[in-house]
């Protein structure tokens, strides 16, 4: 049987150009791609821009322009990130698109009828979140997330009947059928549940949406006896005051990349038994362990399979935030140090199971110490001496994942699996220098170099997911593809 898994990577507010928080999520998402790519699975990875944002929509109005003119021009330098970054998604998902409007709508109506009714209400709103908060859940009034006051918002909205579903995700989580990477942020979200589900809004204005968004279907059924889907060919009247909620129709975008509800895509990545993976930052923890499995429930279909919760990059302490004014250009870095360089250090240094701080002072630290001191000067003293002698060394294909560094990837330890990886560059180091392998010739340089040479092309390959570019350089240097002419790492001053 085929091995399968789906990857999903979180869709970002397009009101600005991306930081170096969505770098790490991609560059998190992309290695896990690569591994799996190289483990023998069949891989699908998405990504997108949530477009239906009322953020969106006031950046726009900051700015002067229609919200389709921002949301174009933002997403862009997100799908751009592509190339900078050396990224291997398969789609990146609109979620202004018609294919995505449709399906979200398509979801909606396939809830259960009983699931969705509408009330007045009264509630404190982040805008930056998107999100209601209790009294209780503020700090000192303010979002937890963006240190802002809410707004008091009245209205009357369709809600979720979440409440019916806390035993049915309580179970789902307490038993790993929706598993919840670190064990920290599951406890997180058994707590929450504990605690007593509320029902939550799905729906806002037309008018407090400033007439952006995806319209809330009407709640017309098929009149059916079987649990079949209503008729997508049939055309269903809207809501004319009604938009969805921006966390509604923007978890759907997992299903809409596939082209749910009929693409092929979907039947092969999502409707059915094999691997599907979210990858999400910890501020959304909640929509994507509780409100979407209940959602997916409610309609019938098949949940996902694992959500890793990742931490935050800081910057003095401070979570990264275009709302608090201190992003960091992700393409500054690349077209600084290379894409290799900052995926590796995001991956090596940002702890995969909490938060970390941004240096670009570490960054340089690192480049000089653990990859032009460390890995470069190791594989540049090997290739010279491997001149000498006449290696027959092993084909890429013949290579495995060490399962030390398998076993950290399936966990998402980005970081413990490089650490791995960089013990080994120590220990060839050391072996080399106890040998001294410069002083010999022939038969016995031969017979001392291959087997260093050979771990050398074994640490490439397990470096792939993490730099590759800097993989291939290795491997086709000792395999006599290419020469070196320059140092993998310069130094830098």
């Amino acid at each position: 049987m085929t091995k399968r898994i789906y990857i999903t990577t979180a869709i970002p507010y397009v009101n600005a150009a991306p930081h170096v928080g969505h770098a790490l999520e991609l560059v998190q998402s992309d290695a896990l791609a690569r591994f799996y790519r190289a483990s023998g699975y069949d891989v699908f990875w998405s990504w997108g821009a949530d477009e239906n944002s009322l953020k969106n929509v006031l950046a726009a109005e900051k700015e002067g322009v229609e919200t389709k003119e921002l949301v174009d021009k933002y997403t862009k330098t997100f799908s751009d990130l592509k190339d900078p970054l050396n990224l291997t998604f398969d789609v990146f998902n609109r979620t202004s698109g018609k294919n995505h409007f449709d399906g979200a709508q398509y979801l909606w109506e396939n809830c259960k009828k009983e699931d969705i009714y509408k009330k007045k209400y009264t509630g404190l709103y982040c805008v930056g979140c998107e999100q209601f908060y209790t009294p209780k859940e503020l700090t000192d009034g303010k979002c937890p997330e963006h240190l802002t006051v809410p707004e008091k918002v009245e209205e009357e909205n369709y809600f979720f009947k979440l409440s019916k579903y806390q035993d049915f995700l309580l179970e789902l989580i307490e038993s790993d059928k929706l598993k919840i990477t670190p064990p920290t942020k599951k406890n997180e979200i058994v707590s929450f549940i504990k605690q007593g589900l509320e029902d939550f809004s799905i729906s806002r204005s037309v008018e407090r949406a400033r007439g952006w968004g995806v319209p809330v279907p009407s709640f017309a059924k098929a009149s059916t006896d079987d649990k079949s889907m209503v008729d997508k060919s049939v055309d269903k009247p809207v809501e004319s005051d009604q938009v969805m909620y921006v966390w509604f129709d923007a978890l759907v975008t997992y299903l809409t990349a596939l082209g749910f509800p009929d693409g092929d895509l979907y039947k092969k990545y999502w409707a059915n038994n094999h691997q599907k993976t979210h990858i999400i930052g910890k501020g959304i923890n909640r929509f994507h362990t509780i409100y979407w499995p209940a959602m997916l429930a409610s309609a019938g279909l098949d949940l996902p399979k694992e959500v890793f919760v990742h931490g935050y990059i800081t910057v003095d302490g401070q979570k990264i935030s275009k709302s608090l004014g201190n992003t960091i250009d992700p393409l500054t870095l690349v077209n600084k140090y290379g894409s290799d360089v900052v995926r590796y250090y995001f991956l090596r240094e940002i702890p995969a199971y909490g938060d970390g701080d941004f240096s670009e002072g570490r960054l340089k630290e690192i480049y000089n110490g653990e990859l032009a001191n460390g890995l470069g000067n190791l594989v540049a003293r090997v290739a010279r001496l491997a001149e000498d002698v006449d290696l027959t060394l092993p084909e890429v294909k013949n290579f495995t994942f060490k399962k030390t560094v398998s076993d950290y990837l399936k966990t998402y330890r980005f970081d413990l699996a490089i650490a791995t990886l960089w013990e080994e560059v120590s220990l060839l180091d050391r072996k080399i220098n106890n040998e001294k392998p410069w002083t010999l010739k022939g038969a016995e340089l031969t017979k001392s170099i291959k087997p260093i040479a050979v771990e050398i092309l074994q640490l490439a390959y397990n470096l792939s997911p993490f730099m590759p570019k800097i993989a291939d350089k290795i491997l086709s240097q000792f395999t006599g593809e290419i020469k070196a002419e320059k140092p993998l790492f310069p130094r830098l001053n």
